[in-house]
């Protein structure tokens, strides 16, 4: 192969060269050049006009109310280019810490207040519950949620009332917690079992995890359609794991944020938007063929179990039949258990885990609880929890130090409304950083330490249950979590059975676990999924 040694010609050069022989140039050419420099001219002629509207709006808006305090925002992008898209729990108390327990930050065009104290939280939770009550959305919870059909993401109303009655009957009962509880202690003793027989998880350890994360479809799926899930190989749970966790990764990113806060910055995220509907749309289609469809056929010819005893969509699809919802609705539904009840309880099973393998001294404490209180040997049931203290202020304890939904899910008042003494505008977004109330070093005792004993101690009066605005793990108020009459017997089950029948440790060579976190919109959960060392008990 030779290689030309002949110069490059300047195409450039050579073009102009061309152009300037040419007696007959192109009579478009010049035209279109100038035609080219107008729309520039425009195109910067209406950013330079939008820039001085956006300027002088802000001045007057800020004349007229009394905004809570925050970075000095910018025309257009507002406080974006400052704080970037990360708007994780921890980064928010450093904002806090600079500005105070209510902060705004102008993002793009959204207003988004970040609330940090126990009295204001109390203010938007509670007394002003009704003002801050609405729900809102971005651009990809629109599209996985069909803009509002389901109810975690529903607006404060007629609508969201409607969906939370419908759906507390099947779901969020003492009723259904008796009839389904023999079912999470089936679930939690076939984990145990599968671990036992599985050799490596008593030498070089296992990614608990995923067994768990199966238990966790299990008690669920039960509860919705009285179906479970044989193993972690069933064609269908991986293909259903698979959608839910690529609808979590989407839609808990911080990726998008520029374009859901900047308009103008929308088009480029076409791309990332199309996967979502695309996820969205298979996703509802598998839960319509493979679950709604096949319990329809199965109620319609009188396949159901020998006790008649309903599950959930029973109850659902009821209600549907009625006219109060709609199939949209259903699916809607099935979407948010999904994710609202499987995903944040493991997160915390898991978190649980972690702290235990990495404190042994609790660890061994809280065996030592239950092999006296029940026996050894003696598997700790849903009435069992009572009478085990604890048990009881190690799941408190997860909850407080690494919360599931450290922001709780995002509240906006849908007008003007006053909080702490400043104006918040119409649908801001609000965010109650509910895991620095209860990490806060002047609200808690060296809050960083994982120490259950702090419940028995300077916190005896503190529950889970919201009645210290210092430590709200499921929210309070008409939007509070209502599956926290499943989730505390879930943990409490399934952790106490693991170490009643384990001892727990890291991994060959390796003091600790890792327990650096991974935030999202409003998650909190472990960076790595660890390896977990079983070593069964002798009993």
């Amino acid at each position: 192969m030779s290689i030309s040694s002949k110069p490059a010609t300047n195409s450039y050069s050579h073009s102009q060269a061309k152009l300037s022989r040419d007696p007959n140039p192109d009579p478009e050419a010049k035209p279109t050049a100038m035609m080219d420099l107008v729309l520039v001219e425009k195109t910067l002629l209406g950013l330079f006009t939008a820039i001085i509207v956006a300027i002088v709006v802000s001045k007057l808006r800020n004349k007229r109310f009394k905004l809570p305090p925050g970075p000095l925002p910018v025309p257009i992008f507002g406080n974006w280019l400052q704080v970037g898209d990360d708007l994780n729990h921890r980064n928010l108390t450093a904002l806090a810490r600079r500005f105070g327990d209510i902060l705004l930050l102008r993002m793009g065009q959204r207003n988004l207040v970040v609330v940090s104290s126990p009295d204001h939280a109390r203010d938007v939770l509670h007394t002003q519950g009704v003002e801050f009550g609405s729900r809102t959305r971005n651009v990809v919870f629109d599209i996985f949620t069909g803009k509002g059909q389901d109810m975690v993401f529903t607006v404060y109303g007629d609508h969201w009332r409607k969906m939370r009655r419908i759906m507390t009957v099947p779901f969020f009962t003492n009723k259904v917690v008796q009839q389904n509880r023999s079912g999470w202690e089936a679930e939690a003793q076939a984990v145990i079992d599968d671990v036992k027989a599985n050799p490596i998880a008593a030498t070089d350890g296992i990614i608990l995890r995923r067994r768990l994360q199966l238990m966790m479809y299990n008690n669920m799926y039960r509860i919705m359609f009285n179906r479970r899930f044989e193993s972690e190989d069933d064609a269908l749970f991986l293909k259903l794991k698979a959608l839910n966790g690529e609808r979590s990764r989407l839609a808990q990113s911080f990726e998008y944020n520029y374009g859901d806060f900047i308009p103008i910055l929308r088009p480029f995220l076409r791309g990332y938007l199309k996967i979502c509907k695309d996820v969205k749309e298979r996703r509802l289609q598998l839960f319509k063929d493979y679950f709604l469809e096949e319990r329809k056929k199965l109620v319609s010819s009188g396949g159901m179990d020998k006790s008649g005893m309903k599950c959930a969509i029973d109850h659902i699809l009821e209600a549907e039949q009625k006219g109060e919802i709609n199939e949209d609705n259903v699916l809607y539904i099935i979407e948010n258990i999904n994710v609202a009840a499987i995903e944040t309880t493991l997160w915390s099973i898991e978190w649980g885990i972690a702290e235990l393998v990495n404190h042994p001294d609790i660890q061994h404490k809280l065996r030592n609880e239950l092999d006296t209180v029940l026996g050894p040997g003696v598997p700790v049931t849903e009435p069992d929890i009572q009478n085990l203290p604890y048990l009881q202020a190690v799941i408190k304890e997860t909850l407080r130090l690494r919360m599931a939904i450290p922001l709780l899910v995002p509240h906006m008042n849908l007008h003007d409304a006053k909080l702490g003494g400043y104006d918040i505008p119409a649908e801001s977004k609000i965010l109650v950083n509910a895991w620095w109330l209860a990490n806060n070093p002047e609200l808690w005792k060296n809050p960083e330490e994982f120490r259950p004993e702090r419940f028995f101690e300077e916190e005896t009066k503190v529950e889970t249950n919201g009645n210290d605005f210092r430590y709200l793990p499921f929210g309070v108020g008409r939007r509070s979590c209502p599956g926290i009459i499943l989730a505390l017997p879930i943990l409490s089950i399934t952790i106490g059975r693991l170490v009643q029948n384990f001892e727990l440790f890291p991994p060959p060579g390796e003091k600790k676990i890792d327990t650096s976190e991974k935030g999202g919109q409003f998650s909190l959960h472990i960076l790595k999924h660890s390896t977990i060392v079983c070593k069964p008990r002798v009993l």
